[in-house]
């Protein structure tokens, strides 16, 4: 395989000059990609709509074409999904990826189209292992195969000639011949819908293989591992696969599993770790400096288009949306995109913090409502209000205030998501309203049920049941008081968690 990662690290280290010359030139790319997208997609229904045709400057742009969320969007993607052509891009959209965290529907179901796989998607994982080459001149991660751990493809329901699934699934399905030989495990396996099945096949069949590289989220990641852990008897994945040098990961925070990974699964420095950030939506941002943990290259040459709402401009009319040139270093932005796949000046839901500029280098600070992400799950304050609206009216309970946040994953253990409840009227059944509570927010929010499934990634709500008048005296202690303050409902941390039972030990 020597040839193979020689002849590889030489193709990809010449992609760096073309990284090199948007870090120069950001504003000219941007403007580029801006033209780009108007002109391709000038004759849609969308195009003709909004006068592209007759725009000339960005600011012509943000007057006419409003900042749209998935449910503004969804009538037109709708008639995409029933193979409508022309309605939001030109070209042919055969795959959708799916995604949740819309408030009216279990998925959302976002067009992926020709130019988006392979400008966007498949740019990205080109030049994740160019700057890794950058950072790591002597890697021979390409004597060895990647693993990467795929979802599911699924027939669309409106359309029976093209196919939705989680965007890992879409990419894998249409990778070249070239790179399915150096990805594991095969296909067939990869994209099986069983998760048990998958994970022990998996685990079966990379316990093998020469892996060294792997690209996931760190959930899905520490469930396999230990799998393969126990079915080798092995003490670490060093063990198993002594010439590892990297793993891919993005999507949830890994600082939380960091001291994890280097300590239980791959204890050596000669582990690398590089963060990307990547959606449904596209791939927007990787690690270029393995020296600056949590921060991000922003990508700006895949066929997207970026603006930044700052966050007092989200939910107006008429919001003032920032260029790339007008951003500030640690101010909080909601992300907005135009892209290659039709997706007009949509708000993503996620928060960014730039760290500097030129280059320009962001970090993932949140979403633009309060949610829970720490394992993929992407449970929005929505999906908690139905969970706990249903448990509640079906034993009787009425509940005054609660907040819920992340137990996250250990040495062995898996993770959950902790809630504390103060309630008016206690639930006649304690435990079923715990069930019901869980089964509610299953089943309005696909990848929390996805994690849910068998205890496999995630284990049922803890709950704890507060003593009346335990969210006020918590508020008070915060300066919180107040109508204009209101109790948080779901954070990606666990700061008001533990914040919330040290007043329940002092008592």
């Amino acid at each position: 395989m020597k040839l193979v990662n020689d002849m590889t690290v030489w193709f990809l280290k010449r992609r760096f000059e073309r990284i090199d010359q948007f870090k120069k030139n950001p504003v000219e790319t941007q403007l580029r990609m801006f033209s780009e997208l108007l002109e391709t997609a000038r004759y849609t229904e969308w195009g003709a709509k909004f006068n592209y045709g007759q725009i000339r400057t960005v600011k012509e742009f943000q007057e006419q074409v409003p900042v749209s969320t998935y449910e503004d969007l969804y009538p037109y993607i709708e008639r995409v999904l029933k193979g409508e052509p022309n309605v939001l891009w030109p070209s042919q959209i055969e795959w959708f990826s799916k995604s949740s965290g819309t408030t009216n529907a279990r998925s959302k179901f976002l067009p992926v189209s020709p130019e988006a796989l392979e400008e966007c998607h498949y740019e990205g994982g080109k030049d994740m292992m160019t700057l890794l080459i950058h950072n790591r001149p002597e890697t021979r991660v390409f004597d060895g195969k990647g693993l990467s751990i795929g979802g599911t493809l699924h027939a669309n329901p409106f359309d029976d000639y093209t196919q939705v699934g989680d965007v890992s699934a879409v990419i894998m399905q249409n990778l070249p011949a070239w790179g399915q030989i150096m990805r594991t495990p095969p296909l067939d396996v990869a994209l099986m819908d069983h998760w048990e099945s998958k994970l022990e096949k998996m685990a079966t069949i990379c316990s093998q293989e020469n892996v060294t590289s792997i690209l996931g989220v760190p959930t899905w990641t520490i469930v396999l591992l230990d799998q393969i852990l126990e079915l080798t008897g092995k003490k670490n994945l060093l063990e198993v696969w002594p010439d590892f040098e990297v793993f891919v990961h993005g999507a949830v925070s890994f600082e939380p599993y960091r001291d994890l990974f280097c300590q239980k699964y791959f204890p050596s420095p000669q582990v690398t770790y590089l963060e990307t950030y990547s959606a449904s939506e596209g791939f927007f941002a990787i690690q270029d400096d393995l020296d600056k943990v949590g921060e991000m290259l922003l990508m700006l040459d895949y066929g997207i288009f970026y603006e930044f709402l700052p966050l007092d401009e989200v939910g107006k009319q008429h919001p003032r949306a920032l260029l790339l040139d007008e951003i500030e270093i640690g101010v909080n932005y909601a992300l907005v995109i135009s892209t290659n796949a039709g997706l007009w000046r949509y708000l993503i839901g996620d928060t960014v913090k730039f760290s500097s500029k030129y280059p320009f280098r962001l970090k993932v600070s949140g979403r633009t409502k309060h949610f829970i992400n720490a394992f993929g799950e992407e449970v929005i304050v929505e999906n908690a209000e139905y969970g706990i609206k249903t448990a509640a009216q079906k034993t009787n309970a009425l509940v005054a205030n609660y907040t819920a946040g992340p137990v996250y994953m250990g040495d062995g253990s898996r993770g959950r998501h902790e809630w504390v409840i103060e309630f008016t009227s206690e639930p006649q059944d304690a435990a079923a309203f715990n069930r019901i509570l869980d089964e509610s927010i299953r089943e309005v929010n696909s990848d929390y049920d996805a994690k849910r499934y068998k205890d496999m990634a995630l284990l049922p709500p803890l709950v704890h049941v507060v003593p009346p008048g335990t969210f006020y005296a918590w508020m008070g202690r915060r300066n919180k008081l107040g109508g204009q303050n209101k109790v948080p409902r779901l954070s990606n941390d666990r700061e008001y968690l533990d914040d919330l039972l040290a007043i329940l030990q002092e008592n």
